[in-house]
């Protein structure tokens, strides 16, 4: 009886290897053939090593940067408070909005007329290159002069959600690769003890869409972003389970090595190769993550720079952690700070209050990093980017045709102001202007497909060229619509 269920256990067994593997008229050869289709240059595609997914790739074009942080404000800080001065529009304050400027357009809440909004906080021009910055930012000012402002953003997404993820994934819809994917898939790490993608939280919420933002999509799961935690193991699972030695999970870890080299060799799933890779990255981590996240090590003035306490979660202890990053070689570093929805339906949103708190919790930390940065000679090749999901209405947002009882904004996606410094982009320099009021972008507008292009550029790699064949397309972060690499701003 036993050996009748064995017997039929390993026909069965056969059957399906069979189908999988050798019908050139099954599901398999049918998938072969459509990628085959899809890509016309495999050639192109990144070549790491084949037992380490995450091996360095030299770019293929001359690069100005190694690596990039990116400090996203989620909920959209206001322009027209921070880096965009616009005076005519401290006339315009209690008047009703014009009507050629709600004609023709959608918004999240604003119905009826509302009334136009000055600017909150006042403005001062700085730095050898006099750019304005509102009293919000007192030391981050002190810094423009190595800073590249683009005041003409665009996007085409008014609602946080799909605003986020066409900023960070270049779509709108959930399932594509994030930045970072892209970038560690076209170039790998420089450590291999560390994840070449980390994410890093603050502000007591995740994005909308969550992991979303730093999510592989198709392309393989080894590089996905990893997102790091400021109480307990810093990542996830990173400790062995209680009575686990480590010789015990070194054992262990070869003989699934095993395994899975076995079922790649049977049936050729390149995923079965990044589970490999994911489990040796998982135990070099266990020693290396521990040690980078650790800030209490850091000189007492280089915390006090920050405003980092460390056993917190904040924006500030985040900023130092990216420093620290970048020095071990991690490529591509993302910090969310969430908090910035800044409508006025409640204090904590409110501009002249939430706002405040927020300005004055990253401010200082910012500015700290790209002092950092300077002194220990990595701005030069690093890039920092700062950017919300879109801009923020002139006019004071209002519900159902009446006034909010806090002063906010509405969501703007037709102007928005992004900022980088470091390696590749011009210091001290403005790009893009809005209308009078920060309506809409009407000199040189940027869309985000646009920036997408020009960082992919700094690091070595032509936006155009970075593709893989899925669904019967080439994907690339850029996606289908023309893009243009921002020559103006490169230094």
């Amino acid at each position: 009886m036993i050996q009748n269920e064995l017997q039929l256990r390993s026909l069965e067994h056969a059957t399906r290897r069979h189908f999988l593997q050798e019908s050139t008229i099954g599901l398999g050869g049918l998938w072969l053939a459509m990628q085959g289709r899809a890509s016309a240059d495999s050639s192109s595609l990144p070549q790491h090593s084949a037992d380490n997914p995450l091996s360095p790739i030299a770019p293929p074009m001359p690069a100005k940067v190694k690596r990039v942080i990116f400090l996203h404000m989620i909920g959209a800080p206001s322009q027209l408070e921070l880096f965009d001065h616009k005076p005519d529009l401290k006339q315009l304050d209690g008047k009703d909005c014009p009507q050629s400027f709600l004609d023709g357009k959608r918004f999240a809440f604003i119905q009826g007329t509302p009334k136009m909004l000055g600017p909150q906080y006042p403005f001062a021009q700085h730095g050898e290159s006099g750019a304005w910055v509102s009293d919000r930012l007192p030391h981050f000012a002190k810094h423009v002069d190595d800073v590249c402002f683009i005041k003409s953003m665009q996007t085409d997404q008014f609602n946080h959600g799909p605003a986020q993820l066409m900023v960070h994934t270049g779509q709108t819809r959930m399932g594509n690769p994030s930045i970072g994917s892209w970038v560690t898939w076209g170039l790998g790490s420089e450590n291999e003890d560390l994840p070449g993608f980390m994410v890093l939280l603050s502000g007591g919420r995740q994005p909308r869409v969550g992991k979303a933002l730093w999510s592989s999509g198709f392309l393989p799961s080894v590089y996905q972003g990893i997102q790091c935690r400021s109480k307990g193991d810093p990542v996830l699972n990173i400790s062995d389970p209680q009575g686990t030695t480590r010789d015990a999970r070194r054992a262990m870890l070869d003989s699934l090595s095993r395994l899975n080299r076995q079922s790649h060799e049977q049936f050729g799933d390149p995923e079965t190769l990044t589970r490999i890779a994911q489990y040796e990255m998982a135990f070099r981590m266990q020693s290396a993550v521990p040690e980078v996240m650790n800030i209490v090590d850091e000189p007492a003035d280089v915390l006090e720079m920050y405003g980092a306490e460390p056993g917190k979660e904040s924006f500030a202890n985040n900023c130092l952690l990216a420093r620290r990053l970048a020095q071990q070689g991690v490529r591509f570093i993302q910090l969310y700070d969430w908090g910035w929805d800044s409508h006025g339906s409640s204090e904590s949103e409110a501009l002249n209050v939430g706002f405040k708190h927020k300005c004055e919790q990253v401010d200082k930390p910012m500015a700290a990093l790209l002092a950092d940065l300077k002194q220990n000679g990595m701005l030069d090749d690093t890039l920092v980017i700062w950017s919300g999901e879109f801009g923020r209405t002139p006019m004071r947002e209002n519900r159902g045709g009446t006034e909010m009882k806090f002063v906010g904004r509405d969501h703007n996606p037709s102007a928005f102001t992004l900022w980088m410094a470091g390696g590749g982009v011009k210091p001290g320099f403005s790009y893009g202007e809005t209308d009078d009021v920060g309506y809409n972008a009407v000199t040189d507008p940027v869309q985000l497909r646009d920036f997408h292009a020009t960082l992919l550029h700094l690091l070595g790699i032509d936006h155009s060229r970075l593709t893989i064949p899925f669904q019967g397309l080439n994907q690339k972060l850029t996606g289908v619509q023309p893009a243009r690499v921002i020559s103006e701003i490169l230094a």
